[in-house]
């Protein structure tokens, strides 16, 4: 008979994902004349053929409901300088920084930002308390600058 594995604390589980380096997005999506965007660090590319990507969103997110409904979502990779508006986006901002989009087929995306790509969700699955969005990139396009990281719980840069 199998043991069953000990329950993880999320905190230690939190602590050792951190360990992992990403880049950091801002995702985002218009409707009904609003724009609404989310910092996450928690996408990855699926597939080459077709182009896919994958987004996870907490289920209490907003974003996670307004993609449900409304399929189209932007996502910009952010560059080092722009860790005002991740902040911003993660709602770790008391300051309204001037926030400059660009639109691509009535998807917003962020001025500056090192990467941007346009999607349409192709698959949702539902996993523990977050929501798996596939979604099938329709544009993108990227320009010249280094990526914001973020490592162990803060923000960092590429080293020379």
């Amino acid at each position: 008979m199998l043991a069953t594995p000990a329950p993880i604390d999320a905190r230690a589980f939190r602590d050792v994902m951190s360990c992992f380096a990403t880049g950091v997005t801002v995702i985002s999506h218009a409707s009904a004349g609003q724009v609404h965007g989310m910092t996450a660090n928690a996408f990855l590319s699926v597939s080459l053929d077709p182009p896919l990507v994958l987004v996870s969103l907490n289920e209490t997110a907003r974003m996670c409901r307004l993609l449900v409904v409304d399929q189209r979502f932007g996502i910009s990779m952010l560059a080092e300088d722009q860790t005002t508006l991740s902040n911003h986006f993660a709602g770790r901002s008391h300051a309204h920084p001037v926030v400059a989009w660009r639109w691509e087929a009535d998807v917003p995306l962020l001025v500056g930002a090192v990467a941007q790509i346009t999607a349409r969700v192709v698959a949702t699955h539902p996993v523990g308390d977050h929501t798996l969005f596939i979604g099938q990139v329709e544009q993108l396009a990227h320009s010249a600058g280094r990526p914001l990281i973020f490592y162990a719980g803060s923000y960092a840069r590429l080293a020379e």
